[in-house]
């Protein structure tokens, strides 16, 4: 395996496991040439491999699945208020998801939920780009042009950049 492949986490419990009866009847010292060379494969901190070696190395299921917080009509709020503000960023836009609701919904734009409006006030500026980022892939993007050429005219003129202390009088300097 490359050192830029990563191991999955199914693979470093399954290589532990191959290691863990050498770890259990290693010395002391065998056990720290056995945990540098785990930590060197797995990639894993010394004290949480000597946590997986004294304990069990089966992996727990979650307990519960989480559920969505915010459900579609939050990303359809979302999508309206986001074109409302010709689409600034998450950082500027989350502060003002409630107040802009309320105005919209003042001019008849969107239709809110007393719901709605607490779960605007709550979320957090990653989700918010998160959903965004997911709004926005469906819009179609305008193609990019290509360099052009440069312009002959201008193959004659010298121009270069300078250094901003130069002293030299004699030089133009624009912005």
């Amino acid at each position: 395996m490359s050192n830029q492949e990563k191991m999955t986490i199914d693979e470093k419990r399954k290589y532990l496991r191959i290691v863990k009866p050498r770890y259990k009847q290693a010395g002391r010292n065998e056990k720290g040439e056995l945990l540098d060379e785990m930590e060197a494969v797995t990639g894993l901190d010394r004290k949480g491999l000597i946590r997986l070696m004294k304990g069990s190395l089966e992996r727990k299921p979650r307990s519960r699945q989480r559920d969505k917080t915010y459900g579609p009509a939050v990303d359809d709020a979302l999508r309206v208020i986001y074109e409302s503000f010709d689409g600034i960023c998450a950082e500027r836009l989350t502060p003002n998801l409630v107040w802009m609701a309320q105005n919209l919904e003042r001019h008849g734009e969107l239709a809110t939920t007393p719901e709605m409006l607490e779960q605007l006030g709550q979320v957090s500026i990653s989700t918010v780009a998160r959903r965004l980022a997911h709004l926005r892939q469906d819009q179609p993007r305008l193609p990019r042009k290509k360099p052009r050429a440069r312009n002959p005219m201008l193959k004659n003129i010298p121009m270069l950049r300078l250094p901003w202390n130069l002293q030299e009088p004699g030089r133009f300097e624009t912005q």
